[in-house]
């Protein structure tokens, strides 16, 4: 490894370990409901969008939907960005999408709009390969999974190829971020509060468990919002 890479890897360390420290602090249910609240309304205004066309059509091609309403930029690391996502995968059948599940992102440089310090993102995972990524305890985009940005406008000439489509918006604006290294993982604090119980994404994403009965509310409008994209 060249000396030139060294400064950036290790900000890319510090800044996961203090993510991941941080998801290990006691989460509790109002949290994740804050959470489940945020992400339904970016999903909603994305969806909504004008100019997300090709969302739109493609979503029900998605063996999985990454919803993350806030990534900030980590002032007191260089370039340093993170925050909470939630992941939702269609049912068997006729089934609704499952979910939510909780997850954590992480990443050294996430390529924010100039002056912007936070932004959302919506991933789609297209493949079989991303899907079955979301089921161990953490997948790295652009080593263990490629990823596409997403068109943005009307028709789109070329296909889209990547196991993840990524749509990313910074101070309202959609643009093109660099995800490279971006590290996906597990928040099983996040999920046993959620869920009253211990689940892992297996659970949640392919078996379709069901939330603690305070919690239900909160997940079916998410998912009935993704069961019109159907």
């Amino acid at each position: 490894m060249s000396k030139g890479l060294t400064p950036r890897l290790n900000m890319t360390i510090i800044f996961s370990a203090l993510v991941l420290a941080g998801c290990a602090s006691t989460r509790t249910e109002g949290d994740v409901m804050v959470d489940v609240k945020a992400a339904e309304a970016t999903l909603a205004e994305f969806q909504k969008d004008p100019q997300m066309v090709w969302l739109r059509q493609n979503m029900k091609n998605a063996k999985a939907v990454l919803v993350s309403p806030y990534i900030f930029k980590a002032g007191f690391v260089w370039g340093a960005s993170g925050g909470r996502a939630i992941v939702l995968a269609p049912g068997a059948g006729n089934r609704p999408w499952n979910g939510p599940a909780f997850y954590t992102l992480a990443t050294a440089s996430f390529g924010f709009q100039a002056g912007a310090q936070s932004s959302e993102v919506v991933a789609m995972f297209m493949t079989d390969k991303a899907m079955n990524s979301l089921l161990s305890t953490s997948v790295k985009l652009g080593a263990d999974l490629s990823y596409a940005l997403g068109p943005v406008g009307g028709s789109v000439a070329a296909p889209v190829v990547g196991d993840v489509v990524v749509f990313v918006r910074s101070k309202g604006l959609y643009g093109g971020a660099n995800l490279d290294g971006t590290l996906i993982t597990i928040d099983e604090k996040g999920n046993r509060a959620f869920y009253g119980r211990d689940v892992t994404p297996t659970d949640i994403l392919i078996k379709g468990v069901m939330p603690s009965a305070s919690s239900i509310d909160y997940a079916i409008p998410m998912t009935s919002l993704m069961s019109t994209q159907k």
